[in-house]
């Protein structure tokens, strides 16, 4: 058979096509990159400040923020969330540094520690509104349970602050770019955090990361300011002491106030469910903490029906079930925590019903089939003759939120051997 021109040019083209497509394939095996397991080491829920927490505008006009986060597990590289979250506008940080604090209630920096970040190569970034912005990779060995600056300048204050107001931590605000300055002596000082939303470390291949989802308890009402003695901060303490450097990261996603049905001090639980859990650098457990708000709310301003406290108690029972479908559609094990005991809380007033609704609660996360484990908050904190109550030694003295010891406590109540295959 006679094969003309034509068709042995087409039949050379195509054979070259395929060679070239089979050759780039290989190139581009050759070339791509190992796996790197990028585990979070920080986190914080990012929020709305209310008016008492934002500050004025001129405040960040030209102006430097240090921050001081205390990271859960250590690794050589690492890398910084920055946040736009509730921003109406683009936000430009124009530098953004990372140090080795002195201690934890100062803007002193070790100088020699000072190390500029980037983002796609450059020193500034501009982080689109309600967006976040990952840093470059930066080669930065840290160890666990350590603590690191992190500061950035603005030229321009943010259109709409986005923050957390329930640090716990202090910050420094001074004017002009000193983000490698050793201090700031002439700092305003604060306890909030804002625009910054996690660290990541590369961790060993088989080490995770635990979200802690919650309101104020998790948030750490109660502890000390610069102390990091929230109950999240106790259990990475002993996941550290038990498990060494295959300790998972323990990032902390509690906001004072939140609940699970409605937006109250930021968004609800399942509006914030993506970007606070799906979104976290290598998760695989969520500990679920929420509902005390829902149900002391209920009641803050009278009493209501039967029927009231009946179909409270049944949505906040969805909710938990909407949390564990959408966590198990990403690979992600559930941890309920039973509801912490309330009555005689200063804010809310609970009655009978209340507790009774509580009660309601606990059972259901408490029965196996609901969770892929529980741990019990209710038992370790309350006061067996009165369990209605906390034990006066873990209550930080309003009734409703821990003290120091009553969060070591908690994290004593979570088995260790839940974190694992």
């Amino acid at each position: 058979m006679r094969i003309t021109k034509l068709a042995l040019r087409i039949f050379q083209a195509v054979s070259l096509l395929v060679l070239g497509l089979a050759t780039a394939g290989t190139a581009f095996a050759q070339t791509k990159p190992s796996r790197v397991n990028w585990v979070g080491s920080w986190a914080a829920s990012q929020q709305i400040p209310e008016p008492q927490n934002a500050l004025p505008p001129d405040d960040l006009r030209d102006a430097t923020l240090r921050q001081i986060v205390h990271l859960t597990i250590g690794g050589p590289t690492l890398r910084v969330h920055l946040s736009n979250a509730f921003g109406t506008a683009s936000l430009h940080f124009t530098s953004v540094h990372i140090a080795k604090p002195i201690t934890t209630a100062s803007a002193r920096i070790d100088p020699a520690s000072d190390k500029p970040l980037s983002f796609s190569g450059r020193i500034d970034v501009t982080v689109p509104a309600g967006a976040e912005f990952v840093s470059d990779p930066v080669d930065y060995p840290v160890v666990a349970l350590s603590n690191l600056a992190i500061s950035f300048h603005l030229d321009l204050p943010p259109a709409q602050e986005t923050g957390h107001p329930g640090s716990r931590a202090t910050s420094y605000l001074a004017r002009g770019d000193q983000v490698s300055a050793p201090d700031l002596p002439e700092a305003n000082k604060f306890d909030h955090w804002y625009q910054l939303a996690g660290v990541d470390v590369v961790a060993p291949e088989r080490v995770e990361a635990i979200v802690a989802l919650g309101d104020s308890i998790t948030d750490g009402h109660g502890a000390t300011t610069n102390g990091n003695d929230r109950w999240t901060d106790a259990l990475a303490q002993r996941l550290e002491a038990t498990l060494g450097p295959g300790a998972p990261g323990v990032l902390n996603q509690g906001i004072g106030g939140n609940h699970l049905l409605t937006d109250g001090l930021g968004p609800n639980a399942l509006a914030r469910f993506d970007r606070d859990v799906l979104a976290q650098a290598g998760v695989r457990y969520v500990i679920v903490l929420e509902g005390v708000n829902d149900l002391g709310g209920l009641t803050r301003g009278g009493d209501v029906t039967p029927a009231e406290h009946s179909a409270l108690v049944r949505r906040i029972l969805g909710s938990y079930e909407q949390i564990v479908l959408r966590a198990h559609a990403h690979g992600i094990k559930v941890i309920g925590a039973t509801i912490l005991p309330y009555t005689g809380s200063d804010y809310y007033h609970p009655g009978a019903s209340n507790e009774a609704d509580r009660q309601t609660i606990n059972r259901w996360i408490r029965a196996p089939e609901h969770f892929d484990a529980i741990v019990d908050f209710d038992i370790a904190t309350r006061d067996s003759s009165h369990p209605d109550r906390l034990l006066a030694k873990y209550d930080s003295g309003d009734h409703l939120h821990p003290s120091p010891a009553g969060y070591r406590a908690m994290a004593e109540a979570i088995p260790v051997s839940l974190f694992g295959d």
